[in-house]
């Protein structure tokens, strides 16, 4: 059976499906990972705000409800519908492109390559939409209410800074992305070839092992991303000026004040997220592929 040739118009509208199911299995997660990143350093003789993921959870849940669970969900389901609608665009684009002949088989240093094309692509988007969401979020806990929504946001930040303070973080995004994306979909199909019963295609793989394979290539993407996630987290979410010379500022006074491990910050929320909500994000996608396939089997 000759595999399905490459739509990158199709890859965009089933990745924007995924990324919807990404953001519902995985938002609450979310907002746990940023304010373990950004809690403030505490006084003398004082604990720290939250001990860890499950005092974060706790406390998130008996202050604020559900609800404090899905903070500033607004943003990212705007931002990742598109967001991942490009990003899968971008990889189909870079496999496309990398293919001499429809029916070629990509080696996995190609698809690291297609999937490092694709973080290029969803910096632009994800970007704004990242600095929004960890204002939002990090204000509830600050107790600080200083935006009332992500659009208020977005014209305080304007009206403060231009949009050099809509896009503040790009680089260190780029930095995340570019690596993790390349990590991520040449993950996913390794591990499907690799559950892929022998004369079967991948495409025909069991809904649990889609969710298996999707969810891993969440954890290997993270592996890569969370040092940059951190710098760029609390460069995005800093006053005005506090690091003039950017990423390396941030950097310096990380392993200063907390040492290397402090890249690792909200390691254990990122990837409890991780697997669920990138299992959901893969198994959206292979539906929707499944069902454009069928609808227009020859676009």
């Amino acid at each position: 059976m000759s595999p399905q040739p490459i739509s990158p118009l199709k890859n965009f509208f089933a990745g924007g499906f995924g990324g919807v199911c990404l953001v519902f299995a995985g938002h609450p997660l979310d907002t746990i990972k940023v304010r373990l990143q950004t809690q403030p350093k505490p006084k003398p003789g004082e604990s720290l705000l939250y001990a860890g993921t499950i005092d974060c959870f706790k406390k998130t849940l008996a202050k604020e409800g559900v609800k404090g669970l899905y903070k500033g969900m607004a943003a990212p389901i705007i931002g990742v519908t598109p967001m991942f609608a490009v990003c899968f665009f971008g990889f189909g684009l870079g496999k496309k492109l990398q293919q001499k002949h429809p029916q070629d088989i990509l080696t996995y240093p190609q698809l690291f390559a297609a999937g490092m094309l694709s973080g290029i692509f969803t910096t632009a988007i994800m970007a704004p939409g990242e600095r929004i969401k960890c204002l939002l979020q990090i204000q509830a806990s600050t107790g600080h209410v200083k935006y009332n929504g992500p659009m208020d946001c977005v014209k305080q930040l304007y009206k403060e800074s231009g949009i050099r303070g809509i896009y503040k973080g790009t680089a260190l995004t780029l930095m995340r992305d570019v690596p993790a994306s390349g990590m991520y979909f040449m993950s996913y199909e390794w591990l499907k070839n690799l559950l892929t019963p022998p004369g079967r295609s991948p495409s025909e793989l069991s809904v649990p092992s889609v969710l298996f394979a999707g969810g891993m290539a969440g954890i290997f993407n993270w592996a890569v991303a969370i040092p940059p996630d951190v710098l760029k987290s609390r460069f995005q979410t800093a006053p005005e000026g506090k690091y003039p010379n950017g990423f390396r500022d941030v950097l310096r006074e990380l392993i200063r004040e907390e040492g290397i491990g402090s890249l690792y910050k909200g390691f254990n929320a990122v990837m409890l997220r991780a697997f669920p909500a990138n299992a959901a994000c893969f198994l959206g996608f292979e539906l929707a592929m499944k069902f454009l396939n069928w609808l227009a089997p020859n676009l």
